[in-house]
């Protein structure tokens, strides 16, 4: 059945065009920075014939970026470039979702990556908290379990709100706008919307608690040091660790009210503000990942190894 009305021509602006052209590096520097990371861990899966719980929670961390980078800016740049394509039936579904999931899963797996450091690292002399140290690393492939099927879950939702979307925006174009089918298409958005918020809400709210223990028990330790008189060296070492967790505090929170804007403007269809905020969630996978690095020294070591010799072969030319 064809639409009745023609899907009007796109001409893209100087400021779409600048606008994809940012989203392009961001994704472009995020994708090499993950593929690092994944690349290393993968060396390493191959000589050793294992994997820590932490190079697990990385390794699919990694993936999820890579992927959740592609796809989101494919779909960006079809919508931005040649819109005509969210007239195909099933293709705006299966991008949407699909991107859904990859986001959620790399949320997810974020709160994992927080919640595993907060428990080895932390110490605290609780009898709960001292069972999840002991059992964590049998706990990981539970939580990362968990973490897939809530995204899956989560890209489902999203794709029956696109199905019922554009369902309806075929039948009022042809039919005109009913008042009784907007008021259910409005709540069933509501509904939707309100458990994509929810569960963006529960993966903050794991990182926020997971890294306000681990600074509290890292500030205690430095404090301790402190009134022991202790060396220095360790003192810089956990004041260095603070400073790091307090940076993806404000990360995190700041991706986090990106997220919510995200979905704010979406239903309220404002653009300008979705542009802005699409802007830093494109930013955040590279950078998160790019401290991540230098947190871990496997992978902080092989980053320099490979700058040594990028640097080397530059000066012998």
């Amino acid at each position: 059945m064809e639409a009745c009305h023609s899907p009007q021509q796109h001409n893209v602006t100087s400021y779409g065009a600048t606008t994809v052209a940012i989203i392009t590096l961001e994704v472009f520097a995020g994708t090499w920075i993950n593929a690092f990371i994944v690349s290393v861990l993968c060396i390493g899966w191959v000589k050793k014939k294992t994997l820590n719980s932490n190079e697990k929670i990385l390794l699919l961390l990694g993936c999820s970026r890579i992927s959740y980078l592609c796809f989101s800016w494919v779909n960006n740049f079809l919508l931005r470039i040649s819109p005509n394509y969210l007239y195909v039936h099933t293709i705006l579904q299966l991008l949407a979702s699909f991107t859904t999931f990859l986001n959620y899963s790399n949320l997810w797996f974020s709160a994992c990556l927080c919640v595993f450091y907060c428990i080895k690292i932390a110490n605290f002399r609780n009898s709960f908290f001292i069972y999840l140290k002991v059992k964590i690393d049998r706990m990981v492939p539970w939580l990362l379990l968990g973490s897939v099927l809530s995204a899956l879950a989560m890209s489902i939702i999203i794709y029956d709100i696109t199905e019922t979307a554009q369902r309806n925006n075929h039948t009022f174009n042809c039919l005109g706008n009913i008042w009784e089918e907007t008021i259910k298409m409005d709540k069933h958005f509501f509904y939707s919307f309100f458990l994509a918020g929810f569960e963006f809400a529960a993966s903050f709210l794991a990182v926020i608690f997971s890294a306000l223990f681990l600074l509290f028990s890292l500030w205690r330790h430095k404090r301790k040091m402190e009134t022991n008189s202790m060396k220095d060296l360790s003192t810089e070492a956990h004041i260095r660790a603070m400073k790091s967790i307090l940076s993806f505090l404000v990360m995190y929170s700041i991706n986090f009210v990106c997220l919510i804007l995200t979905i704010i403007y979406t239903m309220k269809n404002e653009n300008i503000m979705t542009l802005l905020t699409s802007m830093y969630l494109y930013a955040f996978p590279g950078v998160h990942s790019f401290i991540l690095i230098f947190s871990n020294p496997k992978l902080e070591k092989a980053l320099l190894k490979i700058l040594s010799c990028v640097k080397y072969k530059f000066l012998m030319k």
